[in-house]
């Protein structure tokens, strides 16, 4: 493979990110507690967290997490919004993408082939139909949810799996009666264990996505084959209380939001976007709760 450089390439890079900057973004991540923290917001872009959901998630200090997010943000590596009383942190998602591509581009000369494993793509490799896991921490609803809804909607497109990181679980009662008033086929759903995805003779997935808070906050190993990932948060209707019709409601805001976001990913021109653009889309997607929750 040949790969052909804007002559300005060079001079692109420098403008954006002088070498004091690649020191100090490289030396702020040189650090355990630093980089577990930046990891998480990244599992969780473009979504914010509250700091005492970090600090509860990598079991930190408040004060000690401070620090980290204090240094982190100093440089340029993540973002604080305020919300009221409280600061929400995000990666910098752009941030670290120019300095990765210092890396790529500066150090490697341009020919970032010859400073990777090989396993990147800078489009779709794979052709219809694709294959996408949904993760949630159970498997008993939100993420069969998602399951049923693209098998369904994503008319031949895309093979729909889905598992939980939990040992053991089993589908939800009030789960299964709001896809078959949905008018979803429920035969031969179950509750399965992410260990099942992982095994040697596994399908490869081209894309995963986590549909809780609990499965994007856990460190897990990246997903083989690279694929395109992203965090569709929903909140968990199983953990809802009250009336059998406050709970039915529950189940079926989440199926609402769930919709809404397959239904905008089905519709995405996927063998014609790069990847980057296409995990750009799948953030978004991601990230249109308001939309999805009134919809």
């Amino acid at each position: 493979m040949i790969v052909v450089m804007n002559p300005s390439w060079r001079s692109d890079i420098h403008d954006s990110m002088n070498i004091h900057s690649v020191i100090r973004g490289l030396s702020t991540l040189a650090h355990p507690g630093r980089i577990e923290a930046f990891r998480l917001l990244v599992r969780h872009a473009p979504q914010p967290m509250r700091p005492r959901d970090m600090a509860a998630v990598l079991r930190l200090k408040p004060n000690t997490l401070s620090n980290y997010l204090s240094d982190l943000e100093a440089a340029g590596l993540v973002q604080g919004q305020r919300d009221g009383r409280a600061v929400l942190y995000r990666a910098n998602t752009d941030a670290a993408g120019r300095l990765i591509d210092f890396l790529a581009l500066d150090c490697c000369r341009g020919r970032a082939f010859s400073c990777t494993s090989g396993e990147g793509a800078t489009a779709m490799t794979t052709q219809e139909p694709f294959n996408v896991l949904f993760i949630c921490s159970g498997n008993s609803a939100r993420s069969i949810f998602a399951e049923a809804l693209l098998r369904d909607l994503g008319k031949g497109r895309c093979n729909a799996y889905s598992a939980g990181t939990k040992p053991h679980s089993e589908l939800n009662p009030y789960a299964i009666a709001m896809l078959e008033r949905a008018g979803h086929t429920t035969a031969g759903m179950e509750a399965k264990n992410i260990s099942v995805f992982q095994r040697p003779d596994a399908p490869a997935m081209d894309f995963v996505f986590t549909v809780c808070d609990r499965a994007a906050d856990e460190t897990c190993q990246p997903w083989p084959g690279q694929p395109i990932t992203a965090h569709w948060g929903v909140a968990d209707p199983v953990k809802a209380s009250g009336t059998e019709a406050e709970k039915g409601l529950a189940f079926s805001r989440a199926y609402s939001e769930l919709r809404h976001r397959i239904i905008a990913f089905v519709e995405l021109s996927i063998t014609g976007l790069q990847r980057q653009a296409l995990q750009h889309r799948v953030d978004e997607i991601g990230a249109d709760q308001g939309k999805a929750a009134t919809s």
